[in-house]
C-alpha cells in the first residue's frame, strides 16, 4: 500500500483563490464564487476587500441557502477543466456541479484505460455531473453511469454534449445503487472497472435510504460479484463520511489477495493559487490490477 495525496493546482479556468475562518473563494471560468467549507480552519490569505469582490457568496440557510450575487450573474457558464468541458451551475446545497479534486484521478483512470489492450467497461456509481465517466469515455471505454437523481443524469448528459461526446458509448441509468447492482448480479454482467463515491447519507430514486454506515459492506460485496476475471480498477472516493481512507483500504485488500495489483490510499486536495496551501477536499483508495 501506497500513501499518496492528489493535489489540483491551479488552471486557467479553475483555481481556489484563497481559503480560512470557514469559507473558500473560487474561480470558475470568469466568475468568483465564495461558499462555505468547514475544512477551511484557518486564517484567510486575502484581504476581506479581495473577498468582497466575489461575483457571489453561498449564504446558508438550513439544510440548504441561497446565493447572494454582487453581478449579474448567470445561471450556468461553461469551463475548461481536466480536457472536459463542463457546465457550471450554482445550486442551493452550495455545490457548482465540479468537484476539481477528483481530476487527478480522472488522469490515473484514463492512463490505465488507454494502456489497456481490451474493450474497458466501467461502472460509476454515484456519478453525480459526469467527469469520471467523460474522463474515462474519452480514453475509449464503455461506461455505465448511475445515479439516484435525474437532475444529476441530465446535468451529466449535458455535458457530455458540451464535450462532444454524446455519440460515446455511455448508458445513463436513473436507479437506487443497491438496487441495481442486486440485479446486475442476477443478470450476471460485469465491468472491468468501478468508481463510487458514496455519501454518508442519500436518496435514491424511490426514497430508498442509503446509510454508508449500515449499507456499505453489502454494497461493495455486490461490487465484487460484477467484477469480470480480470478487473483493471477500483476507485473509492470520500468527501464526508468521516472515515479514514484506510478503512476504504482494508476494503480493497480483498481485491489484492483475488487478484493482484496494489493500493493507493490518500487525501485529496486543492491548492490555493495565492499562497500553495492546500485545502483538504476529501479521501480516496484506488486498487488497480
Amino acid at each position: 500500500m501506497k500513501y499518496i495525496n492528489l493535489i489540483t493546482e491551479p488552471t486557467a479556468d479553475y483555481e481556489l483563490l484563497d481559503s480560512g475562518e470557514g469559507k473558500k473563494l473560487e474561480r470558475y471560468g470568469q466568475y468568483v464564487l465564495a461558499r462555505p467549507d468547514p475544512g477551511a480552519l484557518w486564517k484567510k490569505n486575502l484581504s476581506e476587500e479581495e473577498w468582497k469582490k466575489a461575483d457571489a457568496e453561498f449564504i446558508r440557510k438550513g439544510e440548504k441557502g441561497e446565493w447572494k450575487s454582487k453581478s449579474k450573474l448567470p445561471d450556468s457558464w461553461t469551463i475548461n477543466f481536466g480536457n472536459l468541458k463542463l457546465l457550471i451551475k450554482p445550486t442551493s446545497f452550495k455545490h457548482t456541479g465540479l468537484f476539481p479534486e477528483q481530476e487527478a484521478n480522472w488522469r490515473w483512470m484514463k492512463s490505465l484505460i488507454k494502456k489497456s489492450n481490451k474493450q474497458i467497461k466501467v461502472l460509476n456509481l454515484f456519478a453525480y455531473t459526469g467527469g469520471a465517466t467523460l474522463a474515462c469515455a474519452q480514453a475509449g471505454a464503455e461506461v455505465v453511469h448511475l445515479d439516484g437523481s435525474k437532475k444529476a443524469i441530465d446535468w451529466a448528459k449535458e455535458n457530455a454534449e458540451l464535450s462532444g461526446m454524446a455519440d460515446k458509448p455511455i448508458r445513463w441509468i436513473l436507479d437506487d445503487a443497491l438496487v441495481f447492482l442486486k440485479r446486475e448480479v442476477k443478470r450476471g454482467n460485469k465491468y472491468d472497472a468501478i468508481i463510487m463515491d458514496p455519501p454518508a447519507f442519500g436518496h435514491g430514486p424511490k426514497d430508498e435510504i442509503w446509510k454508508i454506515e449500515e449499507d456499505f459492506l453489502k454494497f461493495f460485496e455486490l461490487c465484487q460479484e460484477v467484477l469480470s476475471e480480470k478487473p483493471l480498477f477500483f476507485l473509492i472516493n470520500g468527501y464526508a463520511s468521516g472515515y479514514s481512507p484506510i478503512a476504504y483500504q482494508n476494503n480493497l485488500e480483498i481485491l489484492v489477495k483475488k487478484y493482484g495489483g496494489s493500493i493507493e490510499i490518500g487525501e485529496l486536495a486543492i491548492q490555493e493559487s495565492s499562497s500553495g496551501r492546500l485545502l483538504p477536499a476529501g479521501i480516496f483508495a484506488r486498487w488497480q490490477a
